[in-house]
């Protein structure tokens, strides 16, 4: 009977443990039953209990499970402005002008806001009568970018409140102050005319004319403008009229040209016939041949090499001369200026002192020597008896 009594006892003891087990699970598997098919929804949900429902189930010997539920707003898609009472929006307006108060038109205006007010900066454009306009702006902080080509940037800094219409100051659009560099190079007609102005300088013993020297390398042509002033120039200095006082009076004291007769008035003619000679011989060789034959009366400085070979091309400067073109050739202008001026001394001089026409090439042939000896005074010694002589680099007109 002992041993019949504890298996009843253990088998009760079993039977109640099933019974208690069936009793849990039932109270799961039930409730969730009847959630997943009595829910409209349930096939859209899943098929695991809530964490409420999980939280209020009675497991027998369990602890109590503890879930935190947390609400989240939905998500700002990106690239748009948060949801703001559009009511509160507000207008932004202003213009651009220069420091005299002329309005600018065409120019850029950004408009930018710190996020989340604007992801992206609006612009607009100012009108012909420079004004520009902003609408439907969030309000908040802002800045104004105001740019054009040639002019230096500006910006605006300002808060717009809720609804407000905002006036900006006038902007005022300076030009740009970045460093430009520009090359500015003189024609050749320029460089020419400074050229000559430095050489109507240029006196022997600072007193001396020497006007017809060029001591600047790769000189550029005169014009015929320039050719004529010079011719003029030298014509009227006060030395040309003195040396030409100074003959005459030579002549007068040695009775040359007898036929002027003595006292002032056979000095006048003297001094006439002298300062004739001079103007007729520079107007025709140093102006009038040269502008018709393209050619420059002036004497080029050489100034370099050996002494030999300096020696040669002065003495060949009194026959050749250099072209407008930059070219030698030969000096038709001088020798046939000289030419001409002994046949229109011809007109004033005495009948008995006049010069026929083979007397007239041998004084031209004089003339080409007197040259030639000139020309080496140029080269080796005038220089030096120059003084302030302007300083020339090489120029490439």
């Amino acid at each position: 009977m002992a041993k019949r009594t504890k298996r009843e006892e253990a088998w009760n003891n079993r039977s109640v443990g099933r019974e208690r087990w069936l009793r849990c699970a039932a109270s799961i598997v039930v409730p969730l039953a009847f959630l997943t098919f009595a829910s409209p929804a349930h096939s859209q949900q899943s098929s695991l209990p809530s964490p409420e429902f999980l939280a209020r189930a009675e497991l027998p010997d369990a602890p109590q499970p503890q879930i935190a539920v947390e609400t989240q707003s939905p998500a700002q898609a990106p690239g748009t402005e948060p949801s703001l009472d559009q009511s509160s929006f507000g207008t932004i307006c202003g213009v651009v002008e220069d420091r005299d108060g002329a309005v600018y038109q065409g120019v850029h205006i950004t408009l930018t806001q710190a996020p989340p007010l604007a992801v992206f900066p609006k612009i607009a454009t100012s009108d012909s009568n420079g004004r520009f306009q902003f609408t439907g702006v969030p309000p908040g902080p802002f800045q104004l970018t105001v740019s054009s080509d040639g002019f230096a940037t500006q910006r605006v800094f300002g808060i717009l409140h809720a609804g407000e219409s905002y006036q900006a100051p006038a902007i005022v659009l300076p030009f740009a102050t970045a460093t430009t560099e520009v090359s500015v190079t003189a024609s050749r007609i320029e460089i020419a005319e400074e050229q000559m102005k430095d050489e109507e300088k240029q006196r022997v013993f600072g007193v001396i004319p020497n006007f017809y020297v060029v001591y600047a390398p790769d000189a550029p042509p005169l014009t015929s403008r320039q050719k004529f002033h010079l011719a003029w120039r030298s014509s009227i200095d006060p030395i040309t009229i003195l040396v030409s006082g100074g003959f005459a009076g030579y002549e007068q004291a040695t009775n040359q040209f007898s036929g002027y007769g003595q006292g002032a008035q056979g000095y006048g003619k003297r001094f006439g016939a002298n300062y004739a000679d001079t103007f007729i011989g520079s107007m025709i060789g140093g102006a009038i041949l040269p502008s018709l034959l393209k050619q420059d009366p002036r004497y080029f400085y050489k100034g370099t090499g050996t002494t030999r070979s300096r020696i040669l091309y002065a003495i060949a400067n009194s026959v050749i001369c250099k072209g407008d073109n930059g070219r030698w050739q030969a000096n038709y202008s001088g020798i046939l200026g000289s030419l001409a001026a002994g046949g229109i001394s011809n007109i004033y001089y005495p009948a008995s002192s006049r010069e026929g026409a083979s007397l007239t090439f041998e004084e031209a042939l004089l003339g080409i020597a007197g040259g030639a000896a000139q020309n080496l005074f140029q080269e080796f010694l005038v220089r030096k008896l120059t003084p302030k002589l302007a300083k020339y680099q090489s120029q490439n007109p």
